[in-house]
């Protein structure tokens, strides 16, 4: 029995389907990324990417349930993606700064950095690294040993 798409880019069997791989600057091409390195997330979730979606006022489905094909350990933080409506029944794009997928992932992967839940894990990490460094600089050195 054949499956057919309908023909109306509106409905929801043709809404474009974004995995966190897509975006994640710790994959390769081969992996699965779709962005440039320069324009990929460390580890984004799909909640993220459903974030920005509804900011931007796009129609977005998460779907918890699905992992991506390619990943081969089912880990909890790449479970999951999210079905974006790009284009209206006509055909036109729901949003003009986003006419296709393509734009869609480096649109993502510009956006995800400047979310506050980002922001504030960064800032998070930058001052614990900083009290590890103040603390490996205390370490006393030990003896030199005497040459013959």
């Amino acid at each position: 029995m054949a499956v057919y798409l309908s023909d109306d880019p509106a409905s929801k069997d043709r809404w474009v389907t974004v995995y966190p791989a897509y975006l994640n600057s710790r994959r390769t091409v081969c992996q699965g990324r779709r962005v440039p390195k320069a324009k990929a997330v460390d580890n984004p979730t799909v909640s993220e990417i459903r974030d920005i979606c509804t900011s931007q006022n796009l129609s977005c489905e998460l779907e918890n349930n699905k992992f991506y094909p390619k990943e081969s350990a089912k880990d909890v933080v790449c479970k999951g993606r999210v079905r974006i409506q790009l284009k209206n029944s006509d055909g036109t794009p729901v949003n003009a700064d986003i006419p296709n997928r393509k734009a869609l992932f480096c649109f993502l992967g510009e956006m995800i950095p400047k979310l506050k839940t980002r922001q504030t894990k960064t800032g998070q990490s930058d001052g614990n690294s900083s009290q590890q460094q103040a603390a490996a600089s205390k370490k006393k050195k030990g003896k030199k040993a005497k040459g013959k």
